[in-house]
């Protein structure tokens, strides 16, 4: 069913996001099934983001793909970590100490991810996939 999508379509795009999130068994099909895709369908492109420690698996598969790191800075995880907590629906479950917690831990240990990139065109459709934990 996706090939006959793909094949009907002048430029497809398929999207997956969190790719370090899933099991590295998953991974590995999921990986091949794009390298193949690909391979078959010179009308798709692919964007994956996932965190450094994958990049030599995804590259194993793709070795011509393009990767921009993005690094949140502390002041923007510190926003983000800010609105969630303001918006939590339950607010009695958090006391003081364990809203400092998060707000000092987390932007410590949050890391770099990368986005692996096969080359993009201007006009495309888009096929958006989430895949995460299995």
């Amino acid at each position: 069913m996706l090939k006959t999508a793909i094949a009907q379509r002048q430029w497809i795009v398929i999207c997956i996001d969190g790719l370090d999130e899933s099991l590295a068994v998953h991974r590995t099909g999921l990986l091949r099934a794009l390298q193949i895709i690909v391979r078959d369908f010179p009308n798709v492109r692919l964007f994956m983001t996932g965190r450094p420690f994958i990049r030599s698996e995804v590259e194993s598969y793709f070795p011509s793909m393009d990767t921009i790191s993005v690094s949140p800075t502390r002041e923007d995880t510190l926003a983000f970590l800010r609105m969630r907590l303001d918006g939590d629906t339950d607010p009695d479950a958090m006391d003081g100490s364990l809203r400092a917690d998060i707000m000092k831990i987390i932007p410590e240990t949050i890391s770099e991810m990368y986005v692996p990139m096969l080359s993009f065109p201007y006009q495309v459709g888009v096929i958006l996939l989430r895949y995460g934990c299995i």
